[in-house]
């Protein structure tokens, strides 16, 4: 069973932020999986799913990005969960906006959400579906990544979406090792 978790902030004056992509992509996954509502427990928002004949666990923490960890460890224990059954779904200051990767543990590169989460945890050893932002042409990154999309990558965020939960299903069906060969691939140059 995997424990898919999207990182965010609660409420709706985050709901647009690009630090909120996370709980996006697990929301459209949930949606497109025939979820049921979800409940409130583990200081988040869960439901359960069956994703290419898999049960999987669906979690938004309502902790706040720096206290996830409060959220994603009781969540974890309560369905007997590995942590190299944990996927986290963030936001990624370092891949060009639209862009998704997984990574199999690995550092925190300075995302607290991933901090509060490894320290909760006691390991870096989780999945984690990195989702790009790319970082601001200028300015400070705090303002950016609690910002809002801009119009011209609202007016693609849907498609960018869509490929990320297509990047789900495959890790749920086939392994993240699998998932990495597909989706990975780049075209190459005609």
């Amino acid at each position: 069973m995997y424990l898919i978790v999207g990182l965010g902030n609660p409420g709706p004056k985050y709901a647009g932020h690009r630090h909120n992509v996370g709980f996006r992509v697990v929301a459209r996954l949930a949606e497109k999986a025939g979820a049921p509502e979800a409940k409130a427990k583990f200081k988040g928002l869960y439901t359960r799913a069956t994703i290419a004949g898999r049960d999987v666990v669906l979690l938004l923490p309502q902790t706040f990005m720096n206290l996830s960890g409060e959220s994603v460890r009781p969540a974890m224990d309560f369905f007997q969960v590995a942590p190299e059954d944990v996927v986290v779904v963030h936001d990624e200051l370092d891949l060009p906006f639209g862009e998704v990767r997984i990574k199999v543990g690995g550092g925190l590169a300075g995302h607290n959400g991933l901090r509060s989460i490894a320290q909760h945890l006691g390991t870096q050893d989780f999945l984690r579906l990195r989702f790009g932002i790319g970082r601001p042409q200028s300015g400070a990154v705090v303002p950016y990544v609690l910002g809002d999309f801009s119009k011209d990558e609202r007016a693609v965020l849907d498609d960018h979406l869509d490929r990320a939960v297509a990047v789900l299903e495959t890790l749920i069906a086939e392994g993240p090792e699998h998932a990495m060969q597909v989706h990975h691939t780049k075209e190459k140059p005609r």
